[in-house]
């Protein structure tokens, strides 16, 4: 099998402009930062069930039987193995979004903004085409209202490429895209090449190692949600109700 994954390092622009607040009062993380146009407060909101951490993964394509999300739903998988994490796919195929510019209808790009809204954390899962990353994730972002309410949010990112070099340049862009509307863009994207040769038609995964490293995206976010929000969560609350004597 000529296949090949990679996780490389970034540096993650996004991450250092930022401090992250809690409101407890309203259950919302709040980070504040400087984005190009001026200073940005983002709520991010937890799931009403207490300590459970709602996860949201959009698929960056509309193609039937497509491999990027045969790739994602073993983060999918990842992730709902972990009982403190809620996860939704989002299929922008059911959305009916529109073009920048264009007449809306208004009703996907709500209930699009909504869902991510509600998330703590997010994964974009992208194919590369002619060296980019998808339309339909463009088209995705362009939805998701300005200021984004992406903005101030941690995401994972995920690409899937036919050629030898796998989706480096389209994971570079996305992470570009995603640092100037204010979303934390993590480090250690998972590129996978020569996709069509690491999983079969009916979307299973072929080699282990791969299959191990795509894994990584759901920890590698919920990591660092607990590591350095949650105790954020854990510092507001004694502050607010006082350390017990």
């Amino acid at each position: 099998m000529h296949s090949a994954v990679s996780q490389y390092n970034v540096h993650s622009e996004s991450v250092d402009p930022f401090g992250v607040i809690i409101d407890t009062t309203r259950g919302t993380f709040v980070a504040r930062g400087m984005m190009p146009h001026g200073p940005k407060r983002t709520e991010i909101a937890m799931t009403s069930e207490a300590g459970t951490l709602s996860i949201v993964v959009i698929n960056g394509t509309v193609r039937p039987g497509n491999y990027t999300s045969a790739a994602s739903a073993l983060v999918v998988d990842e992730l709902r193995k972990d009982p403190g994490v809620t996860v939704e796919v989002i299929d922008p195929a059911t959305l009916n979004l529109s073009l920048p510019g264009a007449p809306s209808n208004g009703e996907g790009a709500k209930v699009l903004q909504a869902k991510v809204g509600a998330a703590v954390g997010v994964v974009l899962a992208t194919p590369e085409y002619h060296g980019s990353f998808s339309a339909a994730m463009k088209l995705v972002i362009e939805n998701l209202g300005f200021p984004s309410v992406l903005s101030g949010k941690p995401v994972a990112l995920l690409g899937v490429a036919a050629g030898s070099i796998g989706a480096i340049k389209s994971l570079e862009q996305l992470r570009s895209v995603c640092s100037h509307i204010g979303a934390i863009a993590l480090p250690l994207p998972v590129s996978i090449a020569n996709v069509q040769q690491v999983f079969d038609s009916a979307g299973r995964c072929l080699d282990p190692g791969t299959e191990k490293l795509v894994r990584k995206v759901a920890t590698n976010l919920t990591d660092y949600i607990r590591k350095h929000l949650c105790p954020a969560v854990q510092l507001e609350r004694l502050l607010r109700e006082g350390i017990p004597s």
